[in-house]
């Protein structure tokens, strides 16, 4: 990325040959991603990342199609970049079905198929879950909302980088990603829009990205996100070893720890993800306590990160809010080793002793 902030830094959209060197980049970096994706290069359109892909997709599709309907159908568990661009559409006009989950975390495919009618014009469900990593059976989704002549939009941003992702397998009509999720740098991400799709811009200006993107574009973090999607595509066995590692963390805290309840399904997940619940405390105390160790979690999404509220992923599972409280997220990822598992199942459960004995949950002894 270096060479294009200080040395190549031309408007790619300029003529002279400065800028040429900057457009070869960005167009090579579309290549790298069409080419992960299994997508056609006119298929890409890079954006300021996976919450602008959301919108862009979601918002698109939905003014684009209005004069056909106005109805659309997500999930309770969505990344709020879906949950919210949702909640903005009803304030203009769009009606929106939020479809219930397993207590597994998996969709509700009868009650999709269920609520779709029609004036339904898009089906947004995420590929895996950013919380507990449960993967979506989005082939069957696809295949319901190709029945019903429906677009089908899937935030893949936890998937894309970790797990094969090709957009002619899973059968979606938009796909939305983001750079910083597989090793790449933050502010930059792509949608993937199947040719034909009908969607309309959600920035206006220039005549960037073949029209689908006005502003110019952020080079350094296109190359950035073009190279790390070449080394995705090199390192498609590390998923393996994270769920090595990760199976090994859940048994120790589960050995060691009473009163645990493991999130998500036990196989179809996210490999590095494992997220879990402990009785009596809350997983803010837990995750200060590990950052003091050198070891860093969280418990809902970093985007609600602080808020006084249980995660919203979790109620709709069928956790009790009181539970859902102590919730707490590992994500492994490439740096990991077993020496950090080791130390995890070191540290934790003296702080769990330590937070159940000062709260009101005093019959736990685990």
């Amino acid at each position: 990325m270096a060479p294009y902030y200080n040395e190549l830094y031309g408007n790619p959209s300029s003529m002279y040959k400065l800028a040429k060197e900057s457009e070869k980049a960005k167009e090579g970096a579309r290549e790298k991603v069409a080419k992960l994706l299994g997508a056609k290069l006119e298929e890409i359109v890079f954006t300021g990342g996976g919450t602008e892909s959301d919108n862009f997709a979601i918002k698109g599709v939905a003014f684009a199609n209005k004069k056909k309907g106005n109805h659309i159908i997500t999930s309770k568990i969505e990344h709020h970049a879906v949950l919210n661009t949702c909640k903005y559409l009803e304030k203009h006009g769009f009606e929106v079905s939020y479809i219930g989950v397993s207590t597994k975390g998996f969709v509700d495919l009868n009650e999709l198929e269920d609520t779709i009618n029609d004036k339904t014009i898009l089906i947004t469900v995420m590929h895996a879950n950013n919380e507990v990593g449960t993967i979506q059976p989005i082939q069957e989704i696809s295949k319901i909302a190709r029945e019903h002549n429906i677009y089908f939009h899937t935030d893949a941003v936890q998937t894309v980088g970790k797990l094969s992702v090709d957009v002619n397998e899973l059968g979606v009509d938009l796909l939305s990603l983001s750079a910083h999720k597989f090793y790449g740098p933050k502010g930059v991400g792509a949608l993937y829009i199947k040719e034909g799709t009908k969607i309309d811009s959600l920035l206006h200006g220039g005549h960037h990205e073949k029209n689908r993107r006005a502003g110019t574009e952020n080079v350094p973090g296109i190359v950035g996100l073009g190279k790390a999607s070449g080394i995705a595509m090199d390192e498609r066995e590390e998923g393996e070893r994270l769920k090595i590692l990760r199976d090994r963390l859940e048994k120790g805290i589960v050995e060691k720890i009473q009163d645990v309840i493991i999130n998500g399904h036990p196989e179809k997940r996210l490999p590095g993800t494992l997220n879990l619940c402990v009785k009596g405390i809350k997983g803010e105390s837990m995750i200060l306590q590990l950052d003091y160790h050198g070891i860093a979690t969280s418990s809902t999404s970093a985007c609600m990160a602080g808020l006084e509220k249980p995660s919203h992923v979790l109620l709709a599972m069928g956790i009790p809010p009181e539970v859902a409280y102590g919730s707490l997220r590992f994500s492994l990822g490439r740096g990991n080793t077993e020496e950090d598992i080791n130390k995890v199942l070191e540290v934790l459960p003296p702080i769990v002793r330590r937070l159940r004995a000062i709260s009101p949950y005093k019959k736990i002894k685990g």
